[in-house]
């Protein structure tokens, strides 16, 4: 089995598993704990000895690497043609406190495989190949931001896990907050972005799949809610004369529910963090203050979620006597897919035997930044029992291996598929 820019035949590739565990068990060492979970906080000495290895492994294979402004590590491989925008892949290396072995790194362990093979069989691409690390995906997305410009210019804005400012943590890892404006690429610069991730959800896995391929990403909103009530003594304040924060608060979390259920069936409205004031046993609830997270891949779907909640919560208040307030906190428009990448790579997944689903990302991932300047697509593998963010993700072998193989016949697809043609976003 062959490729090269020149053939007009395109084959089924299959990659080095062996290596593919290797390098697994290489990045899932680093910043291990006893329990098997791995902690590499962006920035974090644990995180700067991952990068140093991902540069290493790709320069002794003869790649160009450098590193932007923002911290991103980019590693070149020439294309027949140099002049054409690049194909990129990549994820990211940083984890959550205890997160797990997948998240993030299977997507750069991905474009490494990718990078060897190519190299190992001797194949040339008509366009250049990028296998980028962003920095810091987990906390304050700094690289896919400074990649995209779509950042703060605050630097205060930016809450990084350690106690150093963005400032230093980017000189901490070779970027350079001053020059940052300076990372930022166009649609004329990348030609399309590809990643490759674990789900971190059960729908693969309940629907038998192997592969998933991401239609989109999508938008979130999230808002804070203050309940005002009167704080009283628990035990001589009767029933009906009660002005309680909390029971207002939770008729509209139960509402909350049934209007995330009837506005749209892929629709998800949490509210995951509650604070009560006074929060005392034998004191009647003055002031609730709890977030609501709401998400879908329609913007206008999570519109009307927003709307009905509005309503739902000046409802409440009128009924309950009650003040409720409400505070934005933000909002991500939804990122989707384009779809000749998304039919391209279901063809090639398909092509090799793999039973294939499309379906919504309801995670955040680097490819919502990267997709609003080019166009994007992430494969998706199973996450055993849908758990991520935990020592208990996993991912077979095998089924890492399978994400790669369709991340490899996509990128050979679209070189040679789209060389006069350009992909929409």
């Amino acid at each position: 089995m062959s490729y090269s820019a020149g053939l007009n035949v395109l084959e089924p590739q299959v990659i080095n598993r062996e290596r593919i565990q290797e390098l697994i068990n290489s990045f899932s060492s680093i910043g291990a704990s006893e329990n098997g979970s791995v902690s590499r906080r962006g920035f974090s000495d644990e995180d700067i000895y991952a990068r140093n290895f991902f540069m290493k492994t790709l320069k002794d294979l003869g790649l160009k690497i450098r590193i932007d402004t923002a911290g991103n590590i980019i590693a070149r491989l020439d294309g027949h043609d140099n002049n054409l925008p690049p194909i990129v892949t990549g994820s990211h290396l940083d984890t959550v406190p205890k997160g797990g072995k997948y998240d993030g790194t299977l997507g750069v362990i991905a474009g490494i495989e990718i990078a060897f093979f190519l190299q190992e069989n001797d194949i040339k691409l008509n366009r250049p190949l990028e296998i980028i690390v962003f920095a810091d995906e987990e906390s304050t997305m700094i690289g896919c931001k400074g990649f995209t410009g779509n950042l703060s210019v605050n630097e205060e804005d930016f809450i990084t896990s350690n106690s150093r400012s963005i400032i230093e943590n980017l000189s901490r890892i070779g970027g350079n907050w001053l020059e940052i404006k300076s990372a930022v690429r166009s649609k004329k610069d990348i030609f399309a972005f590809l990643e490759l991730h674990v789900e971190q959800g059960k729908v693969l896995e309940d629907g038998g799949l192997d592969i998933g391929i991401v239609n989109g990403i999508v938008g979130q909103k999230r808002i804070t809610v203050k309940v005002t009530g009167q704080a009283n003594h628990a035990g001589t304040t009767p029933m009906s004369n009660r002005n309680d924060a909390l029971l207002a608060a939770s008729k509209i979390i139960v509402g909350i529910e049934q209007i995330a259920k009837t506005t749209s069936e892929s629709a998800v409205a949490t509210v995951g963090k509650l604070k009560l004031h006074p929060n005392a046993a034998n004191v009647i609830p003055g002031e609730a203050v709890f977030t609501i997270d709401m998400r879908d891949l329609d913007e206008d779907v999570i519109g009307k979620m927003s709307l009905r909640i509005e309503n739902l919560c000046s409802e409440i208040q009128e009924v309950t006597g009650c003040v409720v307030q409400i505070e934005p906190q933000f909002e991500v428009i939804p990122t989707k897919s384009c779809p000749k990448l998304v039919s391209s790579s279901f063809h090639e997944s398909e092509k090799l035997g793999f039973k294939t689903g499309i379906l919504p990302s309801k995670a955040s991932h680097d490819s919502q930044e990267i997709g609003r300047i080019c166009p994007m697509v992430m494969i998706f593998v199973p996450s055993r029992n849908g758990l991520s963010h935990s020592y208990k993700e996993y991912t077979s072998l095998d089924q890492c291996a399978n994400g790669i193989e369709v991340l490899l016949n996509t990128i050979f697809s679209i070189d040679k598929n789209f060389l006069d043609k350009p992909l929409l976003i």
